[in-house]
C-alpha cells in the first residue's frame, strides 16, 4: 500500500504544475533553497535555546515560561518559513523525492518531533507549570528536551542528505 502511495502518477502531476516549473527552472529554487536553510537555522536555533534550558545546561536564569513566551513566536515564523520553501522545493521533484530515503527519515523525523512537542506542551504540561523556575527540571523535561534537540538535529541532517542521495 505504502508502495502503491509512493509510486503514485499524482507525485508526476505536481512536478508538472506550472508553478512546479516555474520554481525549478529559474532563479526561485536557489532562492527558496537559501530562505530554507536560514529560516531552518533560526528554528534549530531558537528550539536548540529551548532544549538546552528543558535540560538544564542553558540559559538557567530563566524560567521556562519566560523563555517559552520570548523564543517560541520566532520558532513558529522559523517554521512556517522553512514549511513554505521546502514545499517549495518538494514540488518541483516530488516523485524523486518522495521515494528518497533521506526524504523519508526526515518526514518521519519531523513528525516524531511534533509528537514530542505535543506530549512537552501537553502531557507534561503540569510539570512544566510546577518546575517553571527550577534551574534543573526533572527528568522528564529533561528527556524531553533532549529527544527534542536529538529529533530537530536528525531533521536537519537528513534534509542535507536529500540532494545527495539519488
Amino acid at each position: 500500500m505504502i508502495d502503491a502511495l509512493l509510486n503514485a502518477p499524482f507525485w508526476m502531476d505536481v512536478e508538472n504544475w506550472p508553478l512546479s516549473w516555474e520554481i525549478g527552472g529559474t532563479s526561485w529554487f536557489p532562492f527558496l533553497e537559501s530562505v530554507h536553510v536560514i529560516a531552518a537555522t533560526f528554528l534549530l536555533g531558537a528550539i536548540a535555546t529551548i532544549d538546552l534550558r528543558l535540560m538544564g545546561v542553558a540559559a538557567t536564569r530563566y524560567s521556562l515560561s519566560t523563555l517559552s513566551r520570548e523564543i517560541l513566536p520566532w520558532v513558529w515564523a522559523a517554521f512556517i518559513v522553512a514549511t513554505v520553501t521546502g514545499l517549495g522545493m518538494f514540488i518541483t521533484r516530488a516523485a524523486s523525492h518522495v521515494v528518497n530515503p533521506a526524504f523519508q527519515w526526515k518526514a518521519f523525523l519531523l513528525l516524531l518531533a511534533g509528537i514530542n512537542m505535543l506530549v512537552l506542551h501537553r502531557g507534561l504540561a503540569s510539570i512544566l507549570a510546577a518546575q517553571d523556575g527550577n534551574a534543573i527540571p526533572s527528568f522528564a523535561l529533561r528527556r524531553a528536551g533532549f529527544l527534542s534537540l536529538l529529533l530537530w538535529c536528525g531533521v536537519m541532517l537528513t534534509g542535507r542528505w536529500i540532494g545527495h542521495i539519488v
